[in-house]
Order: C-alpha cells, then sequence, then structure tokens
C-alpha cells in the first residue's frame, strides 16, 4: 500500500482547493444555505465542468472513472469548503445504480444536467438495508436528503418482501421540507402514493447494490468530515495566535495548546481511517467493508470532538452567528449520524467479524 496520495492523485486535490477556494468561499456557503434548497446552479455546473460530478462513474458512462482514493481526496476538499448542495446525495444514487448494475441517468449526473438522491430510511430511521419495510411504491421515507431538487429518487421498499430498488422521478412524489441541523443540506419527508417506477434491482442483487452505495457514501462522506476537522482546526490555531489574554496569544498557554494537539490527533488519525478505507475498498482487499466502518466509527467521534474544542477555544466568540466555526460543526454533528453512528458501525464491524468467523468454520 502507497502511504500517500500519488501525483495524480495530488493534482486533483489541490486543483480541487483551487476550485472550490474560488467558487465556494465561506460567503457564498452562507448565501447559499439561506435559500430554500441551499442548491446554486452556477456552482453546480461548474463542478460539472471540472468532471467532480463523475468522478467515479466509468468513462463509458460518461463519468472519469476514477478509483476511490480520488474520491476521497475530492470530498476531503469539500468538506475543507464546506460545499453545499447535493453532491452526496446524488454520490450515494449513482453508486445504487452502479451497484444494481445499470447506467441508467449516469451520463445525465456525470453532465451536471441531473441530480438524485436515495430514499432508505423510514420511521426507524435505521441505516440498515434489512430495516426496510415500505412496500413498493406505497408509503412514506423521512430524512431524505435534497429531495426537493431530485430529478430521480432510487427508492428501496419491498417487492413481495424481498429488497428492491427503484427509480422513481422526483416530480411523482410529495414531499415535506423537514427540520436539519446542518444548513447546507436539506431533509425532507417523502411520501409515495402508487408512484410509478423501474424496477433496476430486487431481492440479494438490490441488496448488494444498497450496501455498495452506503459504503462509497461513507467513505465519501469520512474524507469530507476529515476536511471539515482541518478547517475546524485551522481555524481554532488562527484565532489562538491573534485573541490576547493577560498581554500575550492565548496560544501561549498549554491548556489551549493541548486542545489543539487534541484536535491534530483526531484530525490526522481521521485521515489515514478514511485514506486506508478507500484504497481497501478499491482494491476489494478481504477486510474492506470492515474497514469503511473503523473509520466511520472513529471520524463520527472524532468530528463532534474536534467540533467541540474548535468553539471552545474561541470560547463565546464560537457560537455567534458571525463566526464561521459553528457552520463547521453544525456538518460535523449532522455527519457523525450520517449512514450509521459510531454506534451502528461498531455494531457492524462485530457483524463482520461474526460472519467471517462462521464462513471459516464452515
Amino acid at each position: 500500500m502507497q502511504f500517500g496520495l500519488s501525483e495524480s492523485q495530488q493534482i486533483l486535490k489541490n486543483n480541487a482547493r483551487k476550485f472550490f477556494s474560488a467558487e465556494c468561499p465561506i460567503g457564498e456557503v452562507r448565501r447559499i444555505s439561506e435559500t430554500a434548497t441551499a442548491h446554486d446552479e452556477k456552482l453546480w455546473r461548474n463542478m460539472a465542468e471540472q468532471g467532480f460530478l463523475g468522478v467515479v462513474i466509468p468513462e463509458d458512462a460518461g463519468g472519469m472513472g476514477l478509483g476511490m482514493v480520488e474520491l476521497a481526496a475530492l470530498a476531503e476538499e469539500m468538506g475543507r469548503s464546506l460545499l453545499p448542495g447535493a453532491f452526496l446525495s446524488t454520490l450515494l444514487a449513482s453508486a445504487a445504480i452502479q451497484g444494481a448494475g445499470s447506467t441508467k441517468h449516469l451520463a445525465e449526473i456525470a453532465d451536471g444536467s441531473a441530480m438524485a438522491t436515495l430514499a432508505l430510511l423510514e420511521a426507524e430511521a435505521s441505516w440498515n438495508p434489512d430495516a426496510v419495510r415500505m412496500p413498493a411504491l406505497k408509503g412514506e421515507k423521512t430524512f431524505v436528503t435534497d429531495a426537493g431538487i431530485a430529478d430521480f429518487l432510487v427508492v428501496a421498499a419491498r417487492d413481495g418482501g424481498e429488497m428492491a430498488l427503484y427509480l422513481v422521478e422526483g416530480k411523482s412524489v410529495a414531499i415535506t421540507p423537514m427540520p436539519a441541523m446542518d444548513l447546507t443540506r436539506r431533509l425532507y419527508k417523502v411520501a409515495f402514493h402508487d408512484a410509478p417506477g423501474e424496477l433496476i434491482a430486487r431481492g440479494d442483487a438490490a441488496k448488494r447494490a444498497l450496501e455498495h452505495a452506503l459504503d462509497v457514501a461513507t467513505v465519501a462522506i469520512c474524507a469530507e468530515m476529515t476536511g471539515v476537522m482541518q478547517r475546524t482546526l485551522d481555524m481554532a490555531v488562527e484565532y489562538a495566535k491573534t485573541r490576547k489574554q493577560f498581554g500575550k496569544p492565548i496560544g501561549q498557554y498549554q491548556a489551549v495548546q493541548h486542545q489543539c494537539a487534541d484536535m491534530l490527533l483526531w484530525t490526522e488519525s481521521s485521515r489515514s481511517a478514511t485514506y486506508y478505507a478507500a484504497w481497501a475498498y478499491e482494491n476489494r482487499v478481504p477486510d474492506a467493508r470492515a474497514a469503511v466502518s473503523v473509520a466511520k466509527a472513529y471520524v463520527s467521534d472524532a468530528g463532534r470532538e474536534v467540533g467541540n474544542r474548535g468553539i471552545q477555544v474561541q470560547g463565546g466568540m464560537g457560537f455567534t452567528w458571525e463566526n464561521d466555526v459553528h457552520l463547521y460543526y453544525r456538518r460535523a454533528k449532522a455527519s457523525e449520524i450520517a449512514f450509521g453512528d459510531a454506534t451502528f458501525h461498531r455494531d457492524r464491524i462485530a457483524r463482520l467479524v461474526i460472519d467471517e468467523m462462521g464462513a471459516s468454520a464452515a
């Protein structure tokens, strides 16, 4: 394993940082997050022109055909810039389509002409695919990200008791906004009243496609959270260098230094866990799915703690609307539970280990 980005991967990361610094500064993030959908069409088109929307979509389907490590490098810069909008939702939907062995809508996603999302969670709000109970296609899904701007939805439902995935047009469903911690991503309740849909996978194939999509999106959100942590750390250090107490910068006090040191440890450890998970999943190593869960379990806890300390270093200023650090903290808190929190993924690791032991015994 290469413990670092290759030259081409580093170029992608550097270009992404330049792009988001220019196209999505924090003032623009605030403006977009105050709109009804937290989506900006110009920014979306510009991302498509850079190839970012199709980074892991195969070339023959109109994408860049890159791997999971490249996705992680790109997502980290998105987190650092607090990118608003439907990138993660659309990535989740496109990964489900690919996992189902289909290429439908992938070219439209890659060129920016379509946005999508995955409708999975129900009343129990469980990220376990086995928790899906809604019959096809009749019922409600909750906490569906960016459903208000999605051209179509990938919907997980039951068809005769078996798991099934459907493609449903966004205009054929009823959506209701839900409260959200992260102002840069909108949540919705989606009601299906015998909505027309196209079956793309059923049974074990549907479950595998759904699990693949969740693993891909989990790697991406771990990388994004790492970028959030890095930016939170940078802001804390910058503040500690300039804010003076008793005639000297607060960064000279050991208590503040300890806070920043802890933040650095969590950030770097999160980066290591995330990039290993991306590499392992891309190369299909035996522990790949466990590595994804290890990363999410660690990053969920680390992101919350870095956010806590980022605000604590800045004191009362950290809680004010004018300060940017609370926006990053909101993203960290929302991402902590997205695709399963630390407890969910520790549980999943245990299940994977038990399954492996059973397979070995057999």
